[in-house]
Order: C-alpha cells, then structure tokens, then sequence
C-alpha cells in the first residue's frame, strides 16, 4: 500500500472514531450507547418524588409515607360503589389515583405543634400521558355535580358511607383546579372532610384533609386543607 493511500485509510479511521457519539455502540452488547440526555431523563416517579412536598417545604409539618394498612381499598379495582358515577369522590378521598397514570405517590402531613389529634393533609401526586389528567380532573368534576346526596364506598378495609358531597370554592392553582366537601357520620358524630385537585400539565395533585382521631373518638369535626400545604405543593407544581 503506497503512502497516500495509508494516509486516506487513516483519515477514515479517525473520522469514524470521532463522530461515533450517540451511535457508539456497547462493545459488551453491541446495543447502542444511550446518550447523556436520554440517561438522566427521570422516570414517572422520580418525576413525582421530585414533586412532591419535603420537609423543608413544609416546616412545622411532618411528612410521612402514606401506609395502606388501615385503608379503605389498595387498588381503585378493589373499590364497589351504589352509585358508579361516584368512584372519582371514592379514589381521591381515599388516596387512591384517578383515571390511567403513569405512576402515583402520597404523603401525609400532619402539624407538628398540634399532634395526632389534628386534621391531617394527604396528598396523592399522579402523572399521566397526554391528555390523562385532563381527562382524570373532567371526571371528578362530573362526579361532584352526580353525586350531591352522597353515596357508599365498600372495599376490603371496610365500608364508607358518604352523607353529602358539596363543590366548594378554592384559591386557583396550576392549569386547572376544584374543591368539594364531603360529610359524613360515624357513631352519631359528624365529620366534614375537604378536598382540592389540581392539575399542572401532566400532573395532578389531590389534596385532602380529615381528623381520624375525632372519627375514631365519636367526636364532630371539621377538617380543613392546611393552607401552608397547600400553598407549598402548588407551588411545586408551579
């Protein structure tokens, strides 16, 4: 082989060398590399851990891993109701996803200064594919105008017996949000419960606010959203 040929054959060498980059595949599987993008593009939920309200947002508030030991359902499958039409009320107040996401978490946040005979804050964080929580959010809105005289909720935690469910009016938040009330009556006491959804984007946030210590010890109650809370979630939502 002569010198210029040498010299071509080297050139191309190095020229595929150098503009290997994305397509540069694993030599020990032969599958393309993925690039630094594709690599650190986070997952639904991570996308939600990050979402979701810490501590130091929150200060004053513990913020714990929701267990479903005591709940009502783990799964919206698990869920029967009289009235079909109301399962959205059913999943949000239950801490259970709307619609088709992608993945969920929740949190529960009680105040501190308080103690555990306080409301406490769930808050359930879902994201979807396009156009899910727009869609999710349109239901709970048809749900709220269906089912006004309340309904029941049967699962394998039990039975939840809804007296009434009221719209109510909430500071605006994210793309799109709604509030309702719901009561109900346990041991001849009277409970009101609050919940908001918001969505933003892809995201949806649900919040809701009961005392289980005043259920649990036949005393009324009435369990507002806490706004610190509120306003920190929404403001991770942006």
């Amino acid at each position: 082989m002569n010198r210029t040929a040498s010299a071509l054959s080297l050139l191309t060498v190095l020229s595929l060398t150098a503009c290997g980059g994305e397509d540069e595949s694993d030599k020990a599987t032969g599958e393309p590399r993925p690039s630094a993008s594709q690599s650190k593009r986070p997952t639904p939920a991570e996308k939600l851990a990050e979402l979701m309200v810490a501590p130091t947002d929150v200060k004053g508030f513990s913020v714990q891993e929701h267990s479903d030991k005591f709940a009502l359902a783990k799964s919206p499958e698990d869920v029967t109701l009289d009235k079909p039409a109301c399962a959205p009320l059913a999943y949000a107040i239950n801490q259970l996803p709307l619609g088709e996401p992608q993945a969920d978490l929740t949190r529960v946040l009680a105040d501190e200064a308080k103690g555990l005979n306080s409301a406490h804050t769930y808050i359930t964080l879902t994201t979807y594919a396009s156009g899910g929580a727009q869609s999710a959010l349109a239901d709970v809105k048809k749900a709220v105008a269906a089912c006004g005289d309340g309904f029941t909720a049967k699962g394998s935690g039990g039975t939840s017996a809804y007296d009434s469910v009221t719209p109510e009016d909430v500071t605006p938040a994210g793309d799109e949000t709604l509030g309702f009330t719901s009561t109900m009556t346990f041991r001849g006491a009277p409970h009101t419960m609050h919940t908001q959804v918001v969505r933003a984007g892809e995201v949806l946030g649900v919040y809701f606010s009961v005392n289980g210590a005043a259920i649990a010890n036949a005393r009324p109650s009435d369990a507002k959203l806490a706004p610190a809370v509120v306003k920190a979630q929404n403001g991770k939502l942006g």
